[in-house]
């Protein structure tokens, strides 16, 4: 082979390999764009604590936040006025797509659904947790969640009926 074609194919080879990485590189910071804008809209479902405590009413508060701590500390997200209480007795977090309630160490110890809470656990709505003497009841608001897209139909195909005798139709 003569020079100039030699020198043609290398140069056509080293223009290849870049318009690859070039490519590469697009389509990785197309994904991590992607990734990033759907961490970024997602939000915390809210969640309301109902709080029963003696004979008083009850009282409903609304949290957003992705941590909220109880207990008697005025730090806390819901600061108690209970003495069975400690200062950080329990938390109810938001990671995984779930709340989670976990017992902070607290002397007296969280009763989740009536049993003694041992590990941090999932709760959903009407989960009841007691501390100290204060009882409290979740309630989950899903409204914030993403709905799951539905999937589309094949077109050309023909779908299934069932009839509540069981016999299938086209």
């Amino acid at each position: 082979m003569s020079g100039p074609v030699v020198l043609a194919l290398r140069a056509m080879l080293a223009v290849s390999l870049y318009a690859f990485l070039a490519w590469a590189f697009l389509c990785l910071w197309r994904e991590i764009s992607q990734q990033g804008a759907l961490l970024a809209s997602r939000r915390i479902p809210p969640i309301s604590l109902t709080v029963g405590h003696g004979t008083a009413a009850p009282d409903m508060r609304h949290f957003i936040e992705a941590s909220i701590t109880i207990g008697r500390d005025p730090a806390c997200e819901y600061a108690l006025d209970d003495e069975a209480v400690s200062a950080r007795h329990a938390r109810l977090s938001f990671h995984h797509n779930h709340w989670w309630l976990e017992d902070l160490g607290s002397k007296n110890g969280t009763l989740l659904n009536r049993q003694k809470l041992a590990m941090p656990t999932v709760v959903i709505s009407k989960d009841e947790f007691t501390c100290g003497e204060t009882c409290f009841v979740i309630t989950l608001s899903g409204e914030d969640l993403p709905l799951p897209e539905p999937a589309p139909e094949a077109s050309g195909q023909e779908t299934l009926k069932i009839e509540s005798n069981g016999d299938k139709h086209a």
